[in-house]
């Protein structure tokens, strides 16, 4: 069925629509046109906020190799971003119940919203890996992989995991004809998303890539070429992006917080440019993203290594520093809420053993019993889950 087009001049910047029927309802799909948009993006009045986010980008990528545990730094990095992208989409696990399920401990959410985030934390780090080790590119399939992973036993595992939607979807409302957008048809799919992986690596447009990930970010999210997960996927493709193009030496910049923070701003502005073609406004708002993000981030790193770097010489400085002390400073910065039966078996030390050393650690106002409890008792290195857990 051909395209009904638009009568509006910005036609090329918009889209058309296609009718269709689903859930015997007749709709009309969203179809975005092809990128770079046409006509050409006016830049000149973002260069100076694209030189700002590009120069703070290389501050980033400094910074993860002046830290003593670059893994330290990204396990749990990836982690928070896992849990404020899932929560844009409705989960609520907190930084706390996910430090709580790892360690095997009841929780107050959901187990659900839990597990959901951990297999997001999966699916960042297998498509990190594929990225960066494998030297597999940025692909389509590369993408569907990734998405597999990410619906790994979860309420999304009987949508499709890994595999491009062949029916109808829809975003908000309770049935496609009151939904708030209509994504393209599946049979579209194949000519947009190949579409879309084309403009992922052409260089013609010498468009800077900020500024193509922040419009990749927008026509995946307006193709919504799954069942589920699309948001979560479409917010990870941006560190993806920026990590094949060698913008991002390590998976460190990830923009969910400021997307939560404005999710108002976030959704208008993607709507925005699917009825006006106002790709600039949307582009300023992620440049700034970028640029806040990256200024967050800096500063919660220098703080963690502070506080690292005061502790452990706090610890050395006793006269009577033990081992394991020492031991189960160094589990605490990997899992910074502990019960005593995870560490001992973790450090593979009697129970008594690693009862000393917590006592010895609260003393030191390292850590703090949080439970509350004579039995099942659990500490927190609080200081620690501050910084981690709120990287404002």
């Amino acid at each position: 069925m051909p395209p009904e087009t638009n009568s509006n001049p910005l036609i090329n910047r918009l889209g058309t629509y296609r009718t269709t029927v689903t859930a015997d309802e007749t709709v009309k799909a969203y179809i975005p046109p092809c990128l770079p948009p046409n006509p050409e993006l006016n830049l000149q009045p973002l260069q100076a906020l694209i030189e700002k986010a590009s120069l703070l980008l290389g501050k980033l990528n400094a910074i993860t190799s002046q830290v003593p545990n670059v893994n330290l730094f990204l396990y749990h990095y990836i982690r928070q971003e896992a849990l404020l992208s899932s929560q844009i989409e409705g989960t609520q696990s907190s930084y706390h119940d996910l430090m709580l399920h790892e360690v095997n401990e009841a929780i107050s959410v959901p187990l659900e919203d839990v597990e959901e985030v951990s297999t997001y934390i999966a699916a960042i780090q297998y498509g990190v890996h594929r990225l960066k080790q494998e030297d597999f590119p940025l692909s389509l399939r590369l993408l569907r992989d990734v998405h597999a992973v990410l619906l790994t036993n979860t309420r999304g595992q009987h949508k499709q995991p890994g595999e491009f939607r062949q029916s109808q979807n829809w975003i908000g409302g309770t049935r496609p004809s009151n939904a708030l957008f209509v994504p393209p048809p599946p049979e579209w799919l194949p000519e947009g998303l190949g579409a879309l992986e084309a403009f992922m690596h052409e260089t013609e447009s010498n468009l800077p890539h900020l500024i193509k990930v922040a419009l990749l970010h927008v026509q995946f999210e307006t193709i919504h070429p799954f069942l589920d997960g699309n948001g979560r996927l479409g917010r990870l493709l941006i560190t993806l992006y920026l990590l094949e193009k060698d913008v991002l030496t390590e998976p460190i910049l990830y923009i969910s917080l400021y997307l939560k923070r404005n999710q108002a701003d976030y959704y208008r502005l993607l709507n925005e440019v699917r009825l006006s073609g106002n790709w600039e406004a949307w582009l300023e708002f992620f440049l700034e993203g970028v640029v806040q993000t990256c200024q967050s981030t800096l500063k919660t790193t220098q703080a963690i290594n502070a506080l690292i770097l005061q502790d452990r010489q706090l610890l050395a400085s006793q006269a009577r520093k033990t081992q394991t002390s020492l031991q189960l400073y160094e589990l605490l910065l990997l899992k910074p809420l502990l019960t005593i039966p995870y560490a001992s078996k973790a450090l593979a030390l009697s129970q008594p053993t690693v009862t000393k050393a917590f006592q010895k650690l609260e003393a030191l106002g390292i850590v703090v019993e949080v439970s509350g409890k004579q039995r099942g008792r659990f500490f927190a290195y609080s200081a620690y889950t501050a910084l981690l857990s709120n990287p404002s």
